[in-house]
């Protein structure tokens, strides 16, 4: 389970590689959370997108999301969520908190892209899962 955490936030600082997102999106929170995001990182921008199905891409890699308060929580179908604190300020979204030595934040650079029908969004957690 803390490989999961460390590979989420390793994802998000080194420019969302890895998969972090997980769960179900709800109302309002979840329309604003949806785009295209980039983030800037040594190696050039990095994309994921986050779509209203609940879920989030980076590449070939597919994850789950939920916004829960002012927290995202993200699970890779293992069966754990990953939770982090969210920010959403016009095109900004800063994700802190959970295993981030310090805030991320990403741009919105456009409109998700559609979700390829060969994909699998991983199953969510049960709702008595603990977040970690």
């Amino acid at each position: 389970m803390a490989r999961v955490v460390r590979s989420v936030a390793l994802a998000l600082v080194l420019g969302l590689s890895a998969a972090p997102l997980g769960g179900q999106g709800g109302g309002h929170a979840s329309a604003r959370l949806e785009g295209k995001w980039e983030a800037k990182t040594d190696d050039g921008p990095r994309l994921i997108v986050v779509r209203a199905d609940s879920s989030a891409q980076f590449g070939e890699q597919v994850a789950r999301w939920r916004i829960v308060g002012d927290s995202v929580w993200f699970t890779v179908g293992d069966g754990v969520w990953n939770v982090y604190g969210m920010r959403v300020a016009g095109d900004k979204l800063t994700i802190s908190g959970g295993d981030l030595d310090k805030p991320v934040t990403l741009r919105r650079v456009g409109p998700p892209t559609p979700k390829a029908d060969t994909l699998k969004v991983p199953d969510a957690p049960p709702a008595t899962a603990r977040a970690w």
